[in-house]
Parts: structure tokens; sequence; C-alpha cells
């Protein structure tokens, strides 16, 4: 076996590689290919199908989040990769049945990290105080290696990894801790995520200045991480999962089913009102570009149905049988699946006053929010003195008083880039490229990932 670095550069696609010559030369001493994705073209999705080689209606992962029916709740960005279905499709088991107990993985901030059995696990996890403090941190399996990493690299760096802040320190970060888990274990296969490219693609858009710095950055601590891989012996690959087109506004599914009088909140006594999932006919459970849309009554689709197809900025409504085209026809999917139109986001926001919006929603808080919020990117640009009122709220953070951060506006059109719809192209959809010129090709499906990397693997010596 040789062994195999997999860096996941998110939101890099064939027409961006001219902004990262790093990369492209590695693509160039190997091969390189346009990757098909799935619908939704989301990072939990995406990787779901890379490492199972299965479609959504198989492995389950319709989505970066769901409504759980049985809970009545909605929950996104969960940790444990036991919401992962196909599991012995997973590339770990498909690859010890192939190479023997000697081929191992390190899963280095992939989604689904938790309790995969996988060798090495390492993904953010932050420490939630009960005097409301948030503390950066991480998870790890073995857990010594927290302690190791975080004494060696310092503290993992959360608030660049999400929020106004997110930038390029959490990917180098992330891509030194990769480093130091290959020394260590010299695992078989090594699975890195760095979301840098990300940020500026779904803040400033696709083809602005920003975006264009923002691949040299990636490019410069993503290219450090494959020279110093390939300098150890290691064949690398380069994959994204999913390509960013530029948007001009959002769209809000949950206010058009509310005026329908199809969703139901619950105001609480400071007056926000909240959104209440199992009282509601029909909401939407809203993730980029696509939503997943409950209905309670079946026999009230249809009508719900018409209210989404005439709604500006949907482009298409996909019920089961429609859903199925897609791959995307599982239990976990709502009984409708809304598809934005190539310009336009779907928000999440239920309210129809502002005076009673939920406090969460002026803060970065992407467990309580009952969708995605790409908004949790920018400071409010509307306040006055921003970094005054920042340190301020800090200061009285350090002081041990309760504050709430609440700096983000709800303003969608601040929003330039988005993902979730399948891409208009190939150019401007994922990318997989590598050294290794075996198995030179056009083009891969997402599907055929896991296999395409465990080709990579062997080497023609036995286990």
């Amino acid at each position: 076996m040789r062994p195999l670095l997999v860096i996941n550069v998110v939101g890099l696609t064939p027409s961006l590689l001219a902004h990262t010559p790093r990369l492209k030369a590695i693509g160039e001493g190997g091969f390189t290919a346009s990757l098909g994705t799935v619908l939704p073209a989301v990072t939990c999705s995406a990787q779901a199908t890379m490492l199972t080689g299965r479609m959504p209606r198989e492995h389950g992962i319709v989505g970066n989040g769901w409504y759980f029916r049985d809970l009545a709740e909605v929950w996104f960005w969960r940790q444990s990769n036991r919401l992962v279905g196909c599991e012995e499709e997973k590339l770990w088991h498909v690859g010890r049945r192939r190479f023997g107990e000697g081929f191992t993985v390190a899963k280095m901030f992939w989604w689904y990290n938790m309790y995969a059995d996988v060798d090495t696990a390492v993904t953010p996890r932050p420490v939630y105080c009960a005097d409301g403090r948030k503390l950066p941190s991480i998870y790890t399996d073995p857990p010594e290696l927290k302690e190791q990493l975080q004494g060696a690299l310092g503290r993992f760096p959360l608030f660049d990894f999400w929020g106004p802040k997110a930038g390029i320190p959490s990917s180098a970060w992330i891509a030194e801790a990769t480093k130091r888990v290959i020394e260590q274990d010299e695992p078989t296969v090594t699975l890195c995520y760095l979301p840098h490219l990300d940020y500026d693609l779904q803040r400033y858009g696709p083809d602005s200045a920003q975006a264009a710095r923002a691949c040299r950055d990636i490019d410069r601590v993503a290219g450090d991480l494959a020279e110093w891989a390939l300098a150890r012996n290691h064949t690398v690959v380069v994959l994204s999962e999913y390509g960013i087109t530029p948007v001009s506004d959002g769209v809000h599914l949950n206010r058009v089913l509310r005026q329908a009088g199809l969703v139901r909140v619950q105001e609480v006594d400071l007056g926000w009102e909240l959104l209440d999932c199992g009282a509601c006919e029909a909401f939407a459970v809203a993730d980029h570009q696509l939503a997943h849309v409950y209905v309670k009554n079946p026999a009230r689709t249809a009508e719900v149905k018409a209210i989404l197809e005439a709604t500006p900025g949907v482009a298409e409504v996909l019920d089961r049988e429609a859903q199925a085209a897609y791959g995307i026809d599982h239990e976990r999917s709502g009984e409708l699946v809304a598809v934005a139109s190539p310009d336009r986001w779907f928000t999440y926001y239920y309210w129809l006053d502002d005076a009673k919006m939920p406090d969460f929603a002026r803060s970065v808080d992407i467990h309580r929010k009952p969708g995605y919020d790409p908004v949790e990117l920018f400071v409010d640009p509307t306040l006055a003195f921003p970094k005054l009122r920042i340190a301020g709220k800090l200061a009285k953070k350090m002081l041990g008083f309760r504050m709430l951060m609440d700096v983000i506006g709800t303003d969608a059109s601040l929003v330039r880039g988005s993902h979730g719809r399948l891409p208009p192209s190939r150019a401007e959809g994922p990318v997989f490229l590598t050294s290794d010129r075996r198995g030179a090709r056009e083009h891969l499906e997402m599907t055929e990932v896991r296999d395409a990397l465990l080709e990579l693997v062997a080497d023609g010596t036995p286990a």
C-alpha cells in the first residue's frame, strides 16, 4: 500500500485552478478531472457520498441538517458518524476488507467525525460552559491527541473557522495538525478538510478580487501540505465538494408559508418568536440553495407545492417522485424539496416583525437556528463603531458578566455566493486532481470517489 493524503479544498473548481498554481501543478503531474456532485451540493451530503460511494437516498445525509420528526426539532451540524448509513460501504471498512487490518485512516476535520470507525479523528468541538461562554476546542480520538496538538499548535482557532472572523488561520492550523498526525501515526489514508476558500466566495462571490486572494491563500497552505506529503512518498489527491455561484439575495420561504397560515410560532416571555416545528402545517429547513419542506398532513402537499412554485426565487419544487430522480428520496427528506433560482439562496427567517426576532438571530449560533445562515460571515454593516462594540462585549465577558454578541445582521443581500444546486457546468462544479497518473480520466462522479481513492492506495504489493 502507498499512503494517500486527500485534501478537501472546499469550493475549488476547475475554473479557479488558474488562481492556485501549486495545486494545479499536482494535477499536471498526475491528472485533473471534473467531479460530479449530488443534490444537495453541500458539505455533509457530498462527504457522505464520497466516503460511501452511495447516494443520499441510501446513506441518509440529505443535507447539513434536517427535521428530526421524532424530536420535532431541526438539528444542523451533528457530529456522530452513526447518522451516516451504509456502514459497511464506508471507505475504512472497504479498505480493511481489501488490504487487511494494516489499512488505517485519519479523519482530520471531515464531517461526521465522531465515532467513525477510523484510527485517528480530530474535529471542532467547542466547550459550552454553564455561564454562557463558548470555549474553542477540539474532539480527538484517541483523547490524548487533543493535548498533544493544542500543546504544540495552540488552541484551535474556532472563531476563525466560522463567523465574521472566518479566514486562513483555521485552515493553516488544520494543515499543521495533519502533518503531525501523519508523522506520528503514518495512516494509510489521511482525510484533511480545509474550508478557507468557502468563506470569501460566499461573502463576495466567486468572481471577486477577494475570491482570487482567498485562492492564493489556500494555495499557499494546501500547496505546502501537498508538497510536504509528496516528499514523504505520499500520493496526493485534492478534491472539493461543490462550486459556488454568484447570488444577489435570499428567499424567505418560511415567511411565505407563514403568510399562508402554515407556519406556527411560539412567543416566549421576552417577546421573541420561536419556530414551533411540531405544530406547523408546513415549514422549510433552509440549507443554502436547497430547502427541505416538511408537510404535516400529506393531503396538503399539493397545496404547499403550489405556494412554493409561485414564490419568486424558487426554480423547482420536488415531490417524492421527483426526488427519486436525484437520489434524495429518503425518509429524512421533506415531503417537498425546494431548489432556488441560480442567483438566489434560502434563508431560515420565519418572523414577520423584526421586533420579535429571536436573540440568536443576530449572533453566530449554528445550533439554535433552524436552518443555515451565511449572514453569520458578516458583522452587521449598519452598526456604528462595530469593533468598539465587539471589544466592549469581550471585555464584559472577560470580567465574568453574561453578554450577547449580537453583531450579526439579517440582510440576506449581503451574501454574494452560494451553492446547493447542481452546477450549471463542469467548470463551475467540484474538481478532483491527483499526483498519480493511474486511472486518469476527464470526469468522475461523486459516487466513484471512494473506489478511486482505494485504487490509488494499491501499489501492487500484498496486504
